[in-house]
């Protein structure tokens, strides 16, 4: 199934969350909506899912226009942050809920929990209460819950957040496979550009209700189209006077007092491990580079030179 939001738009009062956003969504494709917090990535899954209504614009999932239909009929599945389950039933009772609802029969919907649960890896954990599983096994039974639909949509907002790194690398890696296996139409909420980077094949960047920018990571690293997609995806401005010249921190060497480059006052210097991040204070602005190990150590307070090429700098007027 394919989706397209054309000029969609919706605001809290006067304030554009919204913002006449357009967007694609191959069959089989998923497409991660990352941008800060604050963005309107959830609102978009929730204009599409129903339960918000939108201002103005059109949601069409494969060619059939949803602004009419009610929730309940838009076969689309959402995964939130948290999972919600209900405390009183067992596993197989919370994936098959729905089912239930609708007045699917016990034997099929009883298969239809199983395969759910096999496809999360949680073959046999039909009889288990919430409260014997971890938190990533309480997000595998939210995500069985979903798929349990057989939905035309997937829609995942920020299902990670609430774990722990480790737990977060295994579930992204589950949820990708399920995507790809299934090849299940979905729209992935995040403000992590390695999460993004991971799961989706492609990233819409948005700011301001707006998409600024759609590519893979390897794109936005090297050729951002906005000041605002340098700056989140890491790029370090420097003060030009009428413009802001943004380069890769990587790209950026740090030379000695009255250098060719632009002069500077080291800040701090901070050993990460792979690298050591050197904040230095420019005229207007201040900028932090990456080195390797190996250089002189530099001290606060010491004069210094940034010098990179013209080529790897991109430049934004201001506004």
């Amino acid at each position: 199934m394919s989706l397209r939001l054309r000029d969609l738009r919706f605001s809290y009062g006067a304030e554009p969350v919204v913002d006449g956003l357009d967007l694609q969504v191959a069959a089989g494709e998923m497409v991660a909506l990352l941008g800060a917090s604050g963005c309107g990535k959830t609102s978009i899954l929730k204009l599409i899912a129903g339960l918000l209504r939108p201002d103005a614009g059109v949601i069409e999932l494969n060619g059939r226009d949803l602004s009419s239909e009610p929730t309940e009929r838009r076969r689309i599945s959402i995964v939130f942050q948290k999972p919600l389950l209900f405390p009183y039933l067992s596993v197989g009772e919370n994936v098959g809920f729905s089912l239930k609802l609708k007045g699917v029969g016990e034997a099929a919907a009883k298969e239809r929990v199983r395969e759910a649960l096999a496809l999360v890896k949680l073959d046999g954990y039909e009889g288990r209460r919430p409260n014997e599983l971890s938190g990533g096994q309480e997000q595998r039974v939210s995500l069985a819950r979903a798929l349990v639909n057989d939905p035309d949509l997937l829609l995942l907002d920020e299902p990670f957040a609430a774990l722990d790194e480790n737990l977060r690398v295994e579930i992204r890696s589950l949820v990708a496979g399920i995507q790809r296996r299934l090849k299940l139409t979905s729209i992935f909420v995040t403000h992590d550009q390695h999460e993004a980077a991971a799961v989706a094949h492609r990233i819409a960047f948005m700011d301001r209700g707006r998409i600024l920018q759609m590519g893979s990571l390897r794109e936005f690293y090297e050729h951002p189209e906005s000041l605002e997609a340098a700056r989140f995806f890491g790029w370090q401005l420097i003060d030009g006077g009428e413009y802001w010249s943004a380069v890769r921190p990587e790209s950026i060497q740090i030379g000695a007092e009255g250098g060719s480059g632009l002069p500077g006052v080291v800040e701090s210097s901070a050993d990460l491990g792979t690298v050591v991040a050197t904040t230095v204070r420019l005229e207007h602005s201040n900028t932090t580079v990456e080195s390797r190990h190996g250089l002189p150590e530099l001290s606060p307070g010491q004069a210094v030179s940034l010098q990179f090429a013209e080529n790897s700098a991109r430049r934004f007027a201001k506004s």
